[in-house]
């Protein structure tokens, strides 16, 4: 095993890798299998853990940190709404007990003038 160091071109940073190499039977040719140990900080010339997909580990707990507040709002507002769906419902179905009481009093109003005819 070994130690490898590639420098990004696009943001300038250099990874920390560990490449293992093997014999691929079926191509006939030596492979590597590389796992990212970090990124190399350029002043200290130490390397800096990252969580195997180049951001460093304070970096993640934060963001799930900031995504379980984001899911905490979410299923609070998410219980305002079905609080302001089932109050909804209620009056909804008062004002449809109240239309139904009206048509059926003009019904019958519209029935008593009808016969006095």
């Amino acid at each position: 095993m070994s130690i490898i160091q590639q420098k990004d071109k696009r943001t300038g940073i250099t990874y920390v890798y560990e490449s293992e190499s093997y014999w691929d039977k079926e191509k006939q040719q030596p492979r590597s299998k590389r796992k990212l140990i970090g990124k190399l900080d350029e002043q200290t010339g130490d390397v800096v853990p990252t969580d195997g997909r180049g951001k460093k580990r304070t970096e993640l707990k934060k963001a799930v940190s900031d995504d379980t507040a984001l899911c905490d709002d979410l299923k609070l507002k998410l219980k305002e709404k079905d609080l302001i769906i089932h109050q909804l419902t209620v009056k909804n179905k008062t004002l449809e007990k109240e239309r139904a009481a009206v048509i059926k009093e003009i019904g019958n109003i519209l029935f008593k003038y009808g016969e006095g005819r």
